[in-house]
């Protein structure tokens, strides 16, 4: 199999084609099409993002926004915005489409055909995105490379992660994204409407409020000798605080002393976590039944009480839990509701 990986200089010499074209020529040559309202009033070009991996000033307005890495497409197509190109959806995809459901029914209720889908199974298809034709690629939600953004940015200007890979909000993934194509206004409206809906289901859900909740990553039910958690670096864990939850100490601890968005803990020292009230992670049943089997995880509190809560984390449920800017209303009352209900088992 070819590598995806392109040399720097080889897609410089296609970038300046790509820019050329983009000077005199806007549309949906590539798969998307820019659509919507027009910019906020405010909203002026050239502007400067700033990133982890450099500063990127955009010229002018971009009319093709191309997105790479996981979930980048949500904020344009939240504003009407459709990409020319995005990444294919590698995890989560029921129907095996490439896409989301969240996705699929935002392109239906704009009329959009499906953008060019970037297949990132072995890492960034650069001749794909070059192929595209893009004014930005946004990327704020990602683990770009210094390597990635160097050649990415030989295509056009990129939006990368604001500090660290992987762990950027989905609030400052709209900020930063919004910001860059031109409507910063419509993506403070798209968080205050977002922030109102949790706020909703928060009340909706009081027992929710002060339970300490960790977020364990997937399990080997063969081997249980250790078990992961994500970190309050993780944007799973910092979705607890916006519902009322809290980071128990012993993750809070465990977090501060690394930049990593997830750790392994010994099951011989499961009492490290006595203080987690709610156990949130992927699996199913058996994986619950595996855990309450255990004669050591079965010693913790969550554990003992059954305030657990499985995701399938092959489905969309189980995508949505690590939230983005569009999937977060589409799941926020199943995943609350399951919540609530291991929080009504807390003792």
């Amino acid at each position: 199999m070819r590598s995806r990986r392109l040399r720097v200089g080889a897609v410089a010499s296609v970038a300046v084609l790509v820019l050329g074209a983009c000077s005199s020529t806007s549309g949906n040559d590539g798969g998307g099409a820019a659509t919507g309202s027009p910019s906020a009033p405010g909203d002026s070009f050239p502007v400067t993002v700033e990133h982890a991996l450099g500063s990127t000033t955009i010229p002018e307005k971009p009319e093709r926004v191309a997105t790479v890495a996981w979930a980048n497409h949500e904020v344009p197509l939240a504003l009407g915005v459709v990409p020319v190109g995005m990444a294919k959806a590698n995890f989560g995809d029921d129907d095996a489409d490439g896409l989301l459901p969240w996705v699929s029914e935002k392109l239906k209720e704009l009329n959009a055909p499906t953008p060019v889908l970037f297949d990132e199974t072995d890492g960034i298809d650069f001749e794909a995105v070059a192929d595209t034709k893009p004014d930005v690629i946004l990327a704020p939600y990602s683990g770009l490379t210094q390597e990635d953004y160097t050649t990415l940015s030989a295509i056009a200007p990129v939006v990368a992660y604001p500090t660290t890979a992987w762990a950027t909000p989905w609030r400052d993934s709209i900020e930063l994204s919004s910001k860059a194509i031109g409507r910063s206004a419509d993506g403070d409206e798209l968080i205050s409407d977002i922030e109102q809906r949790i706020d909703e289901v928060k009340a909706k859900y009081p027992q929710l409020q002060g339970k300490s909740t960790m977020f364990m990553t997937h399990f080997d039910t063969t081997d249980l000798s250790k078990i992961g958690f994500y970190t309050t670096h993780d944007t799973r864990a910092m979705f607890f605080e916006d519902l009322g939850l809290t980071t128990p100490g012993s993750i809070a601890r465990a977090s501060a002393a690394t930049d990593e968005f997830s750790l392994q803990q010994s099951t011989e020292q499961i009492d490290a976590f006595d203080d987690v009230d709610i156990v949130v992670g992927y699996g199913d049943e058996q994986v619950g039944r595996a855990l309450a089997a255990n004669p050591l995880l079965s010693k913790m509190r969550a554990v003992a009480n059954g305030s657990v809560v499985m995701l399938a984390g092959s489905g969309p449920a189980g995508t949505a839990a690590n939230p983005t800017p569009m999937s977060v209303s589409w799941v926020l009352d199943e995943y609350a509701g399951r919540l609530a209900a291991a929080a009504d088992k807390v003792k």
